[in-house]
């Protein structure tokens, strides 16, 4: 029951107006950064793994006996850090590399049944989330919106070389940088 009847939305359309367009692009990152760490955190303690593992997990389970390229295509990401999870996982015990069999050329990746079993009992992590509602959004509208972002990250030095997946490179005290270990 709304006791303030139509003033709460005046109150909320007030309180809003006064936000300034780079307030509510910064709460946005603020929201959507938190969301990242929230999931990441809750398979880190969950299940002993990155969200970023969980995330190729869950596409490995989509499709299975699908190629490191073609993994680094459905989590939109450059197949050297999409690699680097993989060769993680291999070492966890959840994946598994090996010979196509119609192609002995082409290594494919599968899921062991330990990883079968997370990637059906885990929730959708957050980078699933957020390609599902960028996929819903019109093609003119995800172009614009990577163009910003894009500027965003060159103005601010960060374009260079491939981007890790979220979270699977860690800032240390020296501020260098080091690979998650897992």
């Amino acid at each position: 029951m709304d006791c303030l009847g139509d003033g709460w939305d005046s109150i909320i359309r007030k309180v809003g107006s006064r936000l300034t367009d780079s307030q509510r692009i910064l709460d946005s990152i603020r929201r959507l950064v938190r969301l990242l760490r929230l999931t990441d955190r809750a398979a880190q303690t969950e299940l002993g793994l990155s969200g970023a593992q969980l995330f190729v997990l869950h596409e490995l389970a989509k499709t299975p006996a699908m190629s490191l390229s073609e993994l680094a295509e459905r989590t939109r990401t450059d197949q050297s850090s999409v690699s680097v999870v993989v060769s993680r996982l291999v070492d966890s015990g959840y994946v598994m590399r090996e010979r196509d069999r119609r192609d002995a050329r082409r290594l494919v990746l599968t899921l062991t049944k330990g990883g079968r079993a997370i990637a059906e009992k885990s929730p959708p992590v957050a980078q699933e989330k957020i390609i599902e509602t960028l996929e819903r959004m019109q093609p003119s509208e995800r172009r614009r919106f990577a163009d910003i972002f894009g500027h965003i990250i060159e103005e601010l030095g960060e374009a260079r070389g491939a981007a890790p997946m979220m979270f699977e490179e860690v800032e240390t005290p020296g501020g260098g940088k080091t690979s998650r270990k897992k």
